[in-house]
């Protein structure tokens, strides 16, 4: 895809996400469930490579790791970050100009000396330049697992479309500027959400290329709203969702569902009477998105639908989640702005079904 806007960073999408928990065997039959497959084993220390389609998920359970300590912090968790850029060195040289704090990740997942900066949370976020198959950072460091196709189909995601931040209020400004002083940045989005009890704000920023799409919330006002409970949960900042893109999302969710991932249910009833009126044309089976739970936004203005097609997990790594997606018609920057309140107002009544939040 072409640079949306000038690029000094090279950025070339996601590359992977790092994962740690304190518990053993956590992460990994999670992942199983998801659609992934372990693909390979790092040479020489305990971490592993989860894959399905172009999506990398690192599994860190190295000792006494950068890694190890995060998840003893903040409990099951994306513990890093990596984004794919042009040249790593002179990326990494200028995110220092930059005032970028450096980080020292000798004894990260990889044998590699990967540069690292400071990201969301104290978390590493790695730039990385290789990433060629037979050159990448994998085939350097990592053993092959016989007999597993090394870019298994898993349940059809094919690359992360984008990964929420949760901040503590007043600081959605900082990791804005975090992103667009050292990467370039845009704000595509911005959001007011106000439920019946709680409310939040939301700026979704995307990446030079396209490719890379990251959604900052904060809580609206001081309460027991959905941010403050992640981050009293998770015991600070962090990544609060991942999203996964496919081209079938109604098949995905039949495997996902089959594996016994837990979904959301959509908030109810009424919504889906409400799809033709709120998108006229849109041209997609309400029954069968019904059927499975599926949300619906996007445009379609001039006649040419441009949708989105998502769905979210419940919370799987403490109060971490994923989010499922396709897009239709080339509708690259929408979040699903128009399903936020139904969806915000459903997590709100689980909150006091819970008995997080009282009820006024």
């Amino acid at each position: 895809m072409a640079d949306l806007f000038d690029n000094p960073m090279g950025l070339q999408g996601f590359e992977f996400v790092e994962f740690a928990a304190p518990v053993a065997n956590t992460l990994e039959p999670l992942f199983e469930k998801l659609g992934f497959t372990l693909v390979a084993k790092h040479r020489s220390k305990d971490v592993v490579l989860y894959r399905q389609g172009d999506i990398n998920f690192i599994v860190n359970r190295e000792p006494k790791s950068p890694a190890y300590y995060f998840a003893a912090e903040h409990g099951p968790a994306a513990c890093g970050l990596a984004f794919r850029v042009k040249d790593s060195h002179k990326a990494y040289a200028r995110a220092l100009e930059l005032g970028a704090q450096p980080m020292d990740m000798s004894t990260g997942p990889m044998e590699l000396r990967l540069p690292a900066i400071k990201g969301i949370g104290g978390a590493p976020l790695y730039l990385i330049d290789r990433h060629e198959d037979g050159k990448s950072i994998y085939d350097i460091d990592f053993e092959w697992v016989e007999g597993v196709d090394r870019r298994p189909a898993g349940h059809g995601f094919s690359v992360v479309d984008h990964l929420t931040h949760n901040v503590y209020r007043g600081r959605m400004a900082h990791w804005a500027a975090f992103y667009e002083r050292l990467f370039n940045f845009k704000e595509i989005r911005y959001f007011d959400i106000q439920g019946e009890y709680t409310g939040l704000t939301s700026k979704a920023m995307t990446a030079p290329d396209g490719l890379i799409r990251i959604p900052l919330n904060e809580e609206a006002k001081q309460g027991g709203g959905q941010i403050e409970e992640f981050l009293m949960q998770f015991s600070g900042e962090g990544i609060q969702h991942i999203a996964l893109l496919c081209d079938d999302l109604p098949s995905a969710i039949d495997k996902l569902q089959m594996a016994g991932v837990p979904l959301l249910t959509a908030p109810n009833d009424i919504y889906y009477e409400n799809l033709d009126k709120r998108l006229p044309g849109h041209g997609q089976p309400v029954s069968e998105l019904q059927a499975r739970g599926i949300l619906l936004d996007g445009t379609t203005e001039g006649g040419q639908p441009r949708l989105l097609l998502q769905i979210f997990s419940e919370p799987l790594l403490g109060p971490v989640f994923f989010e499922f997606i396709e897009r239709k018609g080339n509708y690259r920057e929408g979040f699903g702005e128009g399903n936020f309140k139904a969806l915000f107002e459903s997590l709100e009544r689980d909150q006091i079904n819970r008995g997080v939040l009282t009820a006024a």
